[in-house]
């Protein structure tokens, strides 16, 4: 409501650090605190790992991580390389858990107020933009991990994603009692295909 999508954009797939070991399986997250974002969905997979999800705002992350308040968090690699938080973590694990889309939005009222070739002209400036942004997290996610291992962290290339889908089991029953079986099929039938 109020808004107008003018484009997707993306951050990319969002990866776990911590301070305390390489994780492979969710059994390797097992107790520890994780920083997550303030979104019930993420909290309710996350603690199928035996993860305790600690909610914050991305701006407390770099001083709960140096300070031990949580023991690792979950971001996209171009975010956990510009926060600098190899300065804080050790273990990098490439667990690709979330893709994290980006929206170029506008105020409803203001586009309504603008000529046909104004919107048109804001369409395409979104539509250029979003090329920038893919070319910018596609070059980011080819430079991120040998950037991220040349500051000193350890690298888990080779997590075992389906034991991950595997233990989210009880949250996907939860969500399609929440949202439906139809909708956690659509969703999941459509990941199985990109």
């Amino acid at each position: 409501k109020g808004m107008v999508g003018l484009a997707w954009a993306e951050n990319g797939f969002r990866h776990m650090t911590n301070s305390k070991r390489p994780v492979n399986v969710p059994e390797d997250l097992k107790g520890l605190k994780m920083r997550t974002m303030e979104n019930p969905i993420h909290i309710e997979a996350y603690k199928q790992f035996g993860i305790l999800p600690t909610p914050m705002a991305f701006t407390e992350v770099f001083t709960a991580l140096q300070q031990g308040t949580v023991d690792g968090q979950e971001n996209p690699l171009s975010v956990i390389t510009a926060a600098k938080l190899d300065q804080v973590q050790k273990y990098l694990s490439l667990t690709g858990h979330v893709y994290s889309p980006a929206v170029f939005l506008m105020n409803k009222a203001q586009w309504e107020k603008l000529s046909e070739a104004d919107k048109q002209a804001f369409l395409d400036a979104a539509s250029e933009g979003v090329k920038a942004n893919r070319a910018r997290v596609d070059d980011d996610e080819r430079k991120a991990v040998a950037d991220l291992r040349a500051r000193g962290m350890i690298v888990a290339e080779n997590v075992d994603k389906a034991k991950f889908q595997t233990a989210l089991g009880p949250a996907y029953a939860d969500f399609a009692r929440r949202f439906g079986q139809a909708n956690i099929d659509r969703i999941r039938n459509y990941a199985s295909k990109t």
